[in-house]
């Protein structure tokens, strides 16, 4: 059951992701429809230990970072690989992060008393539509309560832009990079396989639109109607949420074309605010919280700043 709920989220639906991304998902679903989606094989990080209740076991990677955050003041949430709505949908592939993992996380930031800065370490092509505008929206609206640093670590692409825009503010090194402000849909046609297999297929249905996209006929002009105001609608939508939170004109956004920005090319375009080292980055925002706490002596901000660094290689 749930290899044709990979197959309904793949294909027919809007994304915001790279087209080779989205190409190489639908090459991997196979070239029959009858896909076998085959297990891949996951390497997990190296654990740490802790101690609990005088019996020792492994502190999970999210522990580490929760102690680091505290520790610091900065929370680093990693927003890395295919973005899809839910935590269920994980495991399509190897390097997945869901829309609603990112949310649990940014709540807990917020709420934690602890907790004074919160980074999103963005290393993603993008992905699903669903969910996106809608955790964008809460961070936006989160940026008001705590500043929200995109560190992008070192692509933020299409739905990985979308949630990066929404932050108070975008960080990249050089050759980092960021925009693909667009939106691509892939629909399969497999009729003629079916007829030169000797198959036919027919399908029986009420209401005009029940049968769109089918994969098992050619798609029709109403169809194909109604993918494209769904695309315009989508790539509306996205176009309007960056110029919003990135203060742009409308038109500016549209001219990008889908394009990727690096570097200092992405600030000269507004699409981020600072071009800087992600070590640099983390090390700078740690010693400004450590500034605004309780004095404390130049070794323990240094080492404050040394543990938020060390975030950025914790990824779950």
């Amino acid at each position: 059951m749930k290899q044709h709920l990979f197959l309904h989220q793949l294909f027919n639906q809007p994304h915001m992701v790279l087209p080779d991304m989205l190409h190489e998902a639908v090459a991997w679903a196979g070239t029959r429809m009858g896909v076998n989606l085959q297990q891949v094989n996951v390497s997990l990080p190296a654990m740490v230990w802790k101690e609990n209740s005088g019996e020792i076991e492994a502190a999970s990677p999210a522990e580490r970072r929760q102690q680091a955050a505290q520790q610091t003041g900065v929370m680093v949430i990693p927003v890395s690989g295919i973005l899809v709505p839910r935590a269920n949908d994980v495991g399509l592939c190897a390097n997945q992060t869901s829309y609603e993992s990112i949310r649990a996380q940014l709540n807990a930031g917020l709420a934690d008393p602890q907790i004074e800065h919160i980074i999103l370490d963005l290393a993603t092509p993008g992905g699903a539509v669903a969910g996106c505008f809608e955790l964008a929206a809460d961070i936006r609206a989160a940026r008001d309560v705590k500043p929200i640093t995109a560190l992008v670590h070192y692509s933020a692409f299409s739905a990985g832009y979308a949630l990066a825009c929404a932050c108070s503010d975008i960080v990249l090194s050089q050759t980092s990079a960021v925009g693909s402000i667009g939106v691509i849909m892939k629909h399969v046609d497999i009729s003629k396989q079916l007829e030169a297999d000797g198959v036919t297929v027919t399908t029986l249905y009420r209401g005009a639109h029940k049968n769109d996209m089918a994969m098992t006929e050619p798609l029709s002009d109403a169809s194909r109607a109604s993918i494209e105001q769904l695309l315009d609608l989508t790539y509306a939508q996205f176009c309007q949420i960056v110029s919003d939170y990135r203060g742009l004109d409308i038109e500016s956004v549209q001219r990008t074309e889908a394009g990727v920005f690096y570097g200092q090319q992405a600030v000269n375009a507004g699409l981020a605010d600072r071009v800087e080292n992600q070590q640099q980055a983390v090390n700078r925002i740690a010693a400004e919280v450590a500034a605004r706490r309780k004095p404390a002596s130049p070794i323990s901000r240094r080492a404050n700043a040394l543990a938020a660094a060390m975030q950025m290689s914790i990824h779950t």
